[in-house]
């Protein structure tokens, strides 16, 4: 970012996936759009999800409806929209009457399934489970029905991407250090740090602000932001855990427990299990969130219940935590407290510096939109409602929302198997472990990466298995990927296939570009 002034009409803060969406919405709306994130995308809550596109069965027992149908609606939105990190998943839902009737159950699938139109998702069914089951033997029968699979930081960086392609500007590892009322006009004058060496930081004019900064959304308004906070917010830790697969069926479980949570078992990367979630009030730097002991215990145990493979702590080979931010509610259990969400717009007017009021006329005014809540599934209706917010304070010719059927970078293609194919005759020298995991990642971007190679000697030096340079290198210029963690953890998951020796030698090749 250059030391001369910025203008825009949108500043969004926040990287994670309500930032990153507001701004796609925003800037394909004709609007000049800057984002800053304080340090990768999907960097905290975004990315330690439990990486499913889904309505939210559970949330029907908390008589969430409209939140379930919205969710519903966006499932089949989003995988139209990005078939290459989205995929329909089969979930099994083993029944144990004492904990809920079967009738219940029954009546929450049909609702399901009938909350809103299904055009690529099957309906729920009742299944019998006989020997061959990984479930205990004493455990016959129970439910099945459909949600989605999504990689979601992918998610976030393609909303990202999609975001820069309509003009918006995204600058990461970049903080918002503060934000004044300009006196004499409308909007905010805000000041942003950058996490280099030189710490540099650049004034931006902005006619309007959106707190999109997750956990950190209240925390934000001691210090950079003249008003109150207009809510306190509940944050929730949500853990996960990996171990060797428990199964080999393609299904994913979805395990009730006694204290009424319910815990998901979903394939993971070929040869894993990936099982979450926990639910626990957290107090503390969200920056610093990590797995308890009785966490990893707690889901263990769960898993112990149903299945007859049996595991332990000690099998756990990756694990990750993030922290929810959630509108903070009167509900006494975290599990229970709603995955909806709040959009609170304040002003600074001429006239009542600090009030929370809107002027009518909006002259001489500071809008400041803040995202409290929300859930990975339902962030495009979010953000569009969200922009539909700041109109009144921006141009007049500001246009509808675009998002609903544009596809996300990649995304442009009829299905897996075709682009597949494609990619095969283009580049029969390319491994197919390797094709597979571009489709499912990159979807055609994998073009851009394997524009001029002719063999795969021309992909550079490989760090590990099918994992060579040409990638790194797209990955740092184009998917703003500066860390480690950045592409091992975030752009690729390969975080748990490389060794530590293929680690130093990627970290060293990092090094070298001087990010």
């Amino acid at each position: 970012m250059d030391k001369q002034q910025e203008e825009c009409d949108v500043l969004v803060i926040g990287g994670g996936i309500n930032g990153v969406g507001i701004a796609n919405d925003a800037a394909g709306r004709g609007l000049k759009v800057l984002l800053c994130e304080q340090n990768d995308l999907a960097s905290a809550t975004s990315s330690a999800s439990s990486k499913l596109i889904h309505g939210g069965l559970r949330y029907l027992e908390h008589c969430e409806f409209a939140l379930v149908r919205s969710a519903l609606q966006e499932r089949e939105i989003l995988l139209q929209n990005a078939p290459h990190i989205i995929s329909p998943l089969r979930f099994i839902l083993p029944h144990q009457s004492h904990l809920r009737p079967a009738w219940l159950i029954r009546l929450g699938l049909f609702l399901y399934d009938h909350l809103s139109k299904r055009k690529n998702f099957n309906g729920s069914r009742y299944i019998k489970f006989d020997q061959d089951s990984p479930l205990a033997n004493e455990i016959t029968a129970g439910f099945e029905y459909s949600d989605a699979w999504v990689d979601d930081a992918r998610l976030v960086v393609l909303n990202a991407m999609a975001a820069r392609q309509k003009g918006a500007q995204i600058f990461t590892q970049t903080r918002c250090i503060e934000a004044r009322r300009i006196t004499d006009k409308n909007g905010w004058q805000v000041k942003l740090q950058s996490n280099s060496k030189t710490n540099l930081v650049t004034t931006v004019k902005c006619k309007t602000i959106v707190n999109a900064a997750g956990p950190w959304v209240e925390s934000l308004f001691t210090g950079v932001f003249p008003l109150n906070a207009p809510s306190h917010i509940r944050l929730v830790k949500g853990s996960h855990i990996v171990v060797p697969k428990i199964h080999d069926d393609p299904q994913a479980y979805i395990l009730q427990n006694a204290d009424k949570r319910i815990v998901f078992v979903i394939p993971y990367l070929k040869n894993y299990s990936l099982i979450g979630t926990t639910d626990i009030d957290f107090q503390g730097d969200p920056a610093n969130v990590s797995i308890e002991s009785a966490e990893s215990e707690y889901l263990v145990n769960v898993c112990n219940t149903y299945f007859k493979h049996k595991i332990h702590v000690s099998d756990i080979v990756h694990s990750y935590s993030g922290v929810r931010p959630l509108v903070d509610g009167q509900n006494k259990h975290a599990q229970s407290a709603s995955r909806g969400y709040s959009l609170f717009l304040q002003n600074i007017g001429s006239q009542n510096i600090g009030s929370q009021n809107i002027d009518q006329d909006h002259q001489n005014v500071a809008p400041l939109l803040s995202v409290y809540g929300g859930k990975i599934t339902t962030y495009r209706k979010l953000a569009q409602k969200a922009v539909d917010k700041l109109k009144p304070y921006l141009s007049a010719a500001v246009a509808a929302s675009q998002t609903l059927h544009e596809n996300l970078p990649g995304g442009d293609f009829s299905c897996k198997q075709q682009l597949t194919a494609e990619l095969n005759r283009r580049y029969d020298w390319l491994p197919k472990p390797l094709i597979e995991r571009f489709v499912s990642s990159y979807g055609t971007l994998s073009f851009k990466i394997l524009n001029g190679k002719l063999s795969i000697s021309d992909l550079g030096l490989q760090f590990s298995d099918y994992f060579y340079q040409a990638e790194v290198d797209y990955l740092i210029a184009h998917e703003w990927a500066k860390t480690l963690d950045d592409i091992l953890w975030r752009r690729t998951k390969l975080g748990l296939q490389i060794t530590h020796i293929e680690k130093q030698k990627l970290a060293d090749y990092i090094r070298s570009k001087d990010i």
